[in-house]
């Protein structure tokens, strides 16, 4: 592994039971708009890069999908087997890397909040297109930043203050342009809109800066995609933009 990987790995071991019960991650109505969108094929071979405690993996084998995913967590990895064990074979699980993985052709192939941890999105993209049949969809889930470039700079410093494994958040642009650059066709993103409660999104993460820097940073600025919002108890919500984006591989 990287140095990288590697903090993001002893990282997330830590981080699993937060993340697991963290409310964006768990949303039923939010999983249940990603398995539409995704529009994978009836009964499709799914590969699941980044796939944390395996809620997206179980949503799609809820769908009737298998799903095999791959995580540097070996704390998600045993959390993913655990909550997706009932589903017998259809559900696999390893610890590794996408980049990594051993060449196997799958129908579809997807992640979900990983891309702001990833040094090269567009290898960590490539990796999955090049494990996807002709025919196959790809698709990419993350929360997105403001375009332009100081507001982006200003929530930046914010999420690595919070979590040090964290590299960049991408506009939703960047996304449509990432499945375009690797070639990818019939491309379709929506967006939706998302909160985070400013004291269970620092708790989970894996901070540079203390707690309360962070939030005085982040009572003195906005962002499209991370704009805060004082409420009458004292807490702060995010207000968050997500991304979906789509597309299939000629």
């Amino acid at each position: 592994m990287s140095s990288h990987d590697r903090d993001l790995a002893q990282a997330f071991d830590k981080q699993a039971p937060r993340f697991e019960r963290a409310p964006a991650q768990t949303d039923p109505a939010a999983l249940a708009r990603l398995v539409a969108f995704a529009a994978f094929s009836p009964g499709a071979s799914v590969l699941d890069a980044g796939c944390g405690p395996g809620l997206v993996a179980e949503a799609f084998l809820e769908a009737g999908h298998a799903v095999h995913g791959v995580d540097l967590s070996e704390e998600m990895v045993r959390r993913a087997r655990a909550r997706c064990g009932r589903f017998g074979g259809r559900a696999r699980f390893e610890r590794g890397s996408v980049l990594e993985l051993a060449a196997g052709s799958f129908d579809a192939a997807l992640s979900r909040f990983v891309l702001h941890h990833v040094p090269d999105p567009e290898a960590f993209v490539a990796a999955q297109v090049s494990r996807v049949r002709s025919g196959g969809a790809v698709l990419l889930c993350d929360h997105t930043t403001d375009p332009a470039p100081a507001a982006a700079a200003w929530h930046q410093e914010l999420e690595r203050g919070r979590d040090r494994t964290h590299t960049r958040n991408l506009t939703a642009g960047e996304l449509v342009d990432l499945l375009g650059r690797a070639g990818l066709e019939r491309l379709a993103a929506t967006e939706e809109p998302f909160d985070l409660d400013f004291d269970e999104w620092f708790d989970r993460g894996s901070p540079n800066l203390p707690k309360e820097e962070v939030r005085r940073r982040v009572l003195g600025g906005s962002a499209r995609g991370f704009a805060p919002v004082l409420r009458a108890d004292g807490g702060v919500t995010l207000r968050c933009w997500r991304a979906l984006i789509r597309g299939v591989k000629p």
